[in-house]
């Protein structure tokens, strides 16, 4: 049993999908090519050129397995994300100033240890 029939994916085309791999980043840097070539034109239209390429390029790599796959992750994603409990305001706003709290209490303890550390390196030295 192959690994695509153990996680019940369609089989890649392999040199199909690398073609259109390949196409799609052509045309997504056609797009910047196109802004950098039509320089009389406004920047705007030139822009556009690059969107243009940019979305192209994209919707040509969805249509490949791993493009697939990416888009099925990311919906996967957002599903769950629907499901997250978010924290409420008070839950969010008590846990923030705990954490800035213990922030300024580690940053002084970390300017004692310095302080300390620099003044035995001092006497060491014989500077002090």
């Amino acid at each position: 049993m192959s690994v695509n029939q153990e996680i019940g994916r369609a089989p890649a085309n392999g040199t199909l999908d690398t073609a259109k791999l390949v196409l799609a980043t052509a045309v997504a840097a056609g797009g910047i090519v196109a802004f950098y070539w039509f320089v009389q034109l406004p920047v705007w239209q030139r822009t556009l050129m690059v969107a243009a390429g940019a979305v192209a390029g994209v919707l040509l790599a969805l249509a490949t397995q791993p493009g697939r796959d990416l888009w099925a992750f990311v919906d996967g994603s957002r599903i769950e994300l629907r499901k997250m409990v978010w924290p409420t305001r008070q839950e969010a706003v008590q846990t923030t100033l705990i954490l800035v709290v213990f922030v300024v209490i580690l940053g002084v303890i970390m300017l004692l240890i310095d302080m300390s550390l620099n003044w035995a390196v001092e006497r060491l030295l014989g500077r002090a």
